[in-house]
Formats: C-alpha cells, sequence, structure tokens
C-alpha cells in the first residue's frame, strides 16, 4: 500500500481537510453568536490553540474563509433542489423543500440570503452554484404553465434577465419565479429572525398560504 493509503489521499492531506473542516465549524459557531462580519481569523486560531500564521496555512484570509462556507451552504441547495426536482416536481415541492433547508440550519440560510458581509464579494463560481438552484427553479417555473398575458413587469424582465442566466423562459414565467422566490424568502427571513414571535399564528400555516396562493393562482 502506498503512503497514500485506501483514500488516496496521504496522511498529511486528511489532517489538512480535518483542520479546515474544524475550522469552518468554528467559522458556523463565530456566525451564531455574532454574525459574518464579525468572523475573526484570529479568535479561531486561540480556540483550536493554534498560531494566527498557522491557521492562515489552511485559509488565506476571512474572504477565502467566507467564501467556501458560502459554497458549501449553495451546494447544499442546490443538491437539495436537484434532489426535489425529480420528474413531475413542481414548484410546491420546491417550496416545501427550501422552507425544510431553511429551517434545518439558519445561520447557513443567513449567510447566503441574509444582509451581505461589508466588504465581500463572491467568485464566479459561487455565482454559478446559486445559478443552479435557479434553474431548477425556472425549469419548475416553465413546467407550471398559466396563462402568460404579459405586464409591464415582463416587458421590463425581457430586458432585464441577467439574474436567470441562459435559461430560455419567457418573461411570464421569469416573473413567476421571481414572485415565487422573492415572496417565500420574504416569509422566511421575517420568521428565521423572530418577527412572527408573540404574534399568535404559526409561521408555518402562513409560509402555506402564500406557497398555494403562489401554485395555484393566475400568475
Amino acid at each position: 500500500m502506498t503512503a497514500k493509503g485506501r483514500e488516496g489521499r496521504t496522511p498529511r492531506e486528511r489532517y489538512r481537510s480535518q483542520v479546515r473542516a474544524e475550522i469552518k465549524e468554528r467559522a458556523w459557531e463565530q456566525i451564531a453568536s455574532a454574525g459574518a462580519p464579525g468572523l475573526s481569523l484570529n479568535a479561531i486560531a486561540k480556540q483550536m490553540g493554534l498560531s494566527g500564521p498557522a491557521l492562515y496555512r489552511y485559509f488565506s484570509g476571512r474572504d477565502e474563509l467566507i467564501t467556501e462556507l458560502i459554497r458549501d451552504a449553495y451546494r447544499s441547495l442546490a443538491d437539495a433542489f436537484r434532489a426535489a426536482s425529480v420528474p413531475g416536481a413542481d414548484l410546491e415541492g420546491l417550496g416545501h423543500t427550501l422552507r425544510a433547508w431553511a429551517l434545518d440550519d439558519p445561520q447557513r440560510y443567513f449567510l447566503v440570503y441574509g444582509t451581505p458581509v461589508p466588504g465581500y464579494h463572491a467568485p464566479d463560481d459561487v455565482t454559478a452554484v446559486a445559478r443552479e438552484i435557479m434553474t431548477v427553479l425556472l425549469d419548475a417555473a416553465r413546467l407550471a404553465g398559466g396563462p402568460a398575458d404579459g405586464t409591464g413587469f415582463d416587458d421590463h424582465l425581457a430586458e432585464h434577465r441577467q439574474w436567470a442566466g441562459d435559461h430560455p423562459a419567457e418573461p411570464a414565467v421569469l416573473r413567476r419565479a421571481l414572485s415565487f422566490w422573492t415572496r417565500l424568502h420574504g416569509v422566511l427571513s421575517l420568521e428565521l429572525a423572530g418577527h412572527f414571535t408573540g404574534m399568535g399564528f404559526d409561521p408555518a400555516l402562513l409560509y402555506g398560504a402564500e406557497l398555494d396562493g403562489l401554485t395555484h393562482a393566475v400568475p
């Protein structure tokens, strides 16, 4: 057996992977307590018993670490959407998948759909994963059908569709997908931030009502 062992990686590579995974775990703990803007590699190094320079051998800086966390978050949602987009899958199924994913880890949700981290700009590969999610949504919106009567906003979307990438969706489909995305995220963001606490109703039922209206009402 070679030095790489059965997993195809050397002991050094396995150790590096383990340390990077622990750094990310510590980063999520920091984000949970202080938010992404408060992320500190030096604080993580102290928690792990490492020097600052030692930790920077695993991540070159804050932005690289944030990128890794955002990439993992988007990838997990993209995988969940792909798993839900079996033949016959619809917008309703994606809506339930979105809520389950958000509730499973609210900090992960807020990192990608909350307030942008000041001074941070995601690299192109992260944007590409985010577009995978939107592609699945646009496919489902296209299959949803419904009247395609144009609106003034449809005309606007026809000229401002960069967010949809190269998806061939018609303007009415873009509008349907965008309405689905923004309205459901609105409910989720308020629920996860605790703004419904004490209002006396079940946020799950509100989300379900919004989802029902989006998937059964005329677009």
